[in-house]
């Protein structure tokens, strides 16, 4: 006989549930809010969770959500000009901007109540809160052949769900896109998920930025799940500029021989943020490759970083590598950072490494001894840690618009 003991419910755990009663609109999300309602968040004793205690972390949110954010119209300028933006709640059935790009209302999160990434208890926490508390979403279909001229732009609005939101994308073979993905502020208080899963078929090649700039009241949960076709190519972007507590996962699987992922991302923290990235990489067959590196600047909080590389025991000839670089200019900050392998093939290429270290003082020295003054030389250097895996992206417009971003931060702090 065993016993399970039930842990009691934190005051954040019940506010969730008391905020997904009033959004629940059909059975699926009646079924996760159950799930929600019997299993609770997860606390440290989850493996996966435990440099990111939910049950702690949104209790240290003082103020409650704010009743004025629903119908408040929220006005945001496209990271990128020319951009299409889709508004993740209001997306209707038939709207089709551009040929070969199909855009319908959303059914619901694809496999939200179990977890393919092992990373999770039974089931996968972030799915699970995004359709308890009522989530809204679309579905994106990009023809076969396609190269889409001006990127798309998701983003929820806060008005209709408080910031809760889904994409279901699909890449036909062959195409070209770019896809930028936003979380911006939603109001004091709020608690937003946004969970988007991303079908690319065989010789697709895909830019997708992720640029998370939410308020410092606030907390967000973010999960992207890619699956990649053969010869399929995915660049992702991560910008973590924000938000008081902060999870965004991404679980990529290679499906199909030549399929390449690099992933590039910035961390920048301040006191009182937690902000934690966590990925799995799964190569699953032969052939293919897969690089990552983050980039983190801490002047306070805490932050994490989790990266698994898993390669199965068919995926012979696979060349994989993680690494995690990060910059503490306070002691009031700290970082964790926990990469992984788990390799079953015996002709592989697997690497990973995590660094933590101040400015380089003969750096400093020598630009202060050209004349430089301190605060300025800091600031460069800065700038060039995080700027090196900005620079990858390549796309000049992308480059710019991202070190813009990046820079005001940095001004702003200096």
């Amino acid at each position: 006989m065993s016993l399970t003991k039930t842990q009691p419910r934190t005051a954040a755990e019940l506010a969730l549930i008391d905020r997904a009663e009033g959004r629940v609109s059909n059975d699926a999300s009646r079924e996760a809010l159950d799930m929600l309602r019997s299993e609770g968040l997860p606390s440290r004793r989850v493996e996966a969770w435990h440099y990111t205690d939910l049950r702690a972390l949104l209790g240290r949110q003082k103020r409650e959500e704010s009743a004025e954010i629903a119908g408040q119209p929220t006005f945001l300028t496209p990271l990128l000009p020319q951009s299409l933006v889709v508004e993740l709640d209001r997306a209707a059935a038939g709207n089709d901007p551009v040929s070969g790009l199909t855009l319908a209302e959303g059914r619901t999160t694809a496999r939200w109540n179990h977890s393919v990434n092992h990373l999770d208890r039974g089931f996968d926490t972030i799915r699970v809160l995004n359709q308890a508390m009522g989530a809204r979403g679309v579905e994106i279909d990009i023809a076969a052949g396609l190269t889409l001229a001006s990127p798309i732009e998701l983003r929820p609005e806060p008005g209709a769900t408080g910031g809760q939101s889904f994409a279901n994308v699909r890449v036909g073979a062959g195409s070209r896109a770019t896809i930028v993905e936003r979380a911006a502020p939603a109001g004091p208080g709020a608690v937003s998920t946004a969970v988007f899963t991303l079908e690319l078929g065989d010789d697709t090649d895909l830019l997708w930025i992720v640029v998370q700039e939410k308020g410092l009241d606030e907390s967000h949960l973010g999960q992207l799940n890619v699956t990649l076709g053969a010869n399929s190519q995915l660049r992702l972007f991560v910008l973590n500029a924000g938000g008081a507590v902060v999870r965004q996962e991404v679980h990529a699987v290679t499906e199909g021989e030549g399929a390449d992922i690099k992933i590039r991302g910035v961390n920048l923290l301040q006191d009182g943020q937690h902000v934690d990235v966590t990925t799995t990489l799964n190569h699953t067959v032969a052939h293919t490759t897969s690089t990552e590196i983050f980039r983190n600047v801490v002047l306070g909080g805490h932050g994490v970083f989790q990266g698994m590389i898993r390669v199965a025991k068919g995926a012979q000839k696979t060349d994989a590598r993680l690494a995690c670089n990060t910059l503490l200019l306070s002691e009031d900050g700290e970082f964790s950072a926990k990469p992984e392998l788990e390799i079953f093939a015996d002709d592989v290429q697997c690497g990973h490494g995590a660094t933590a270290g101040e400015i380089n003082a003969d750096h400093l020295f020598y630009l202060m001894s050209r004349g430089i003054p301190e605060a300025k030389a800091r600031s460069l250097l800065v700038k060039a840690f995080v700027g090196e895996v900005v620079e990858e992206l390549e796309d000049e417009a992308v480059v710019e618009a991202l070190e813009a971003r990046i820079d005001a931060w940095l001004d702003s702090r200096h």
